[in-house]
C-alpha cells in the first residue's frame, strides 16, 4: 500500500461521509454545505490524481471545479438570503 492509496481511502471516506450528510440533513444550508465540502474533496481527488499519474490535466480539472463551486456557493447563498443575483 503507497501513500497515494492512502491518501485515496481517506478522500473516499470523506466522500461517502458528505454523502451521508446530504441525504440526512436536518435542514437545507447543512445540505449545501456538505455540498460544497464534496467539492473541495473533489478537488483533493484531483490534486492526488494529478500528482499520482504525473499529468496536468487532473490539476485543470481540479481548478475548474473550485471556481465553479466557488461561483455555485455564493449564488445558493443569495438565494438562501432570498435576494436576487443581480444585488
Amino acid at each position: 500500500m503507497t501513500v497515494f492509496d492512502f491518501f485515496y481511502l481517506i478522500l473516499l471516506a470523506c466522500i461517502f461521509l458528505c454523502l451521508y450528510r446530504i441525504g440526512r440533513g436536518p435542514s437545507v444550508p447543512d445540505r449545501i454545505v456538505a455540498v460544497d465540502i464534496l467539492g473541495v474533496v473533489i478537488v483533493g481527488f484531483c490534486g492526488v490524481l494529478s500528482i499520482d499519474t504525473g499529468q496536468d490535466f487532473y490539476m485543470i480539472v481540479g481548478i475548474s471545479w473550485a471556481l465553479v463551486g466557488f461561483i455555485a456557493s455564493l449564488a445558493l447563498a443569495k438565494h438562501l438570503e432570498g435576494k436576487s443575483f443581480d444585488e
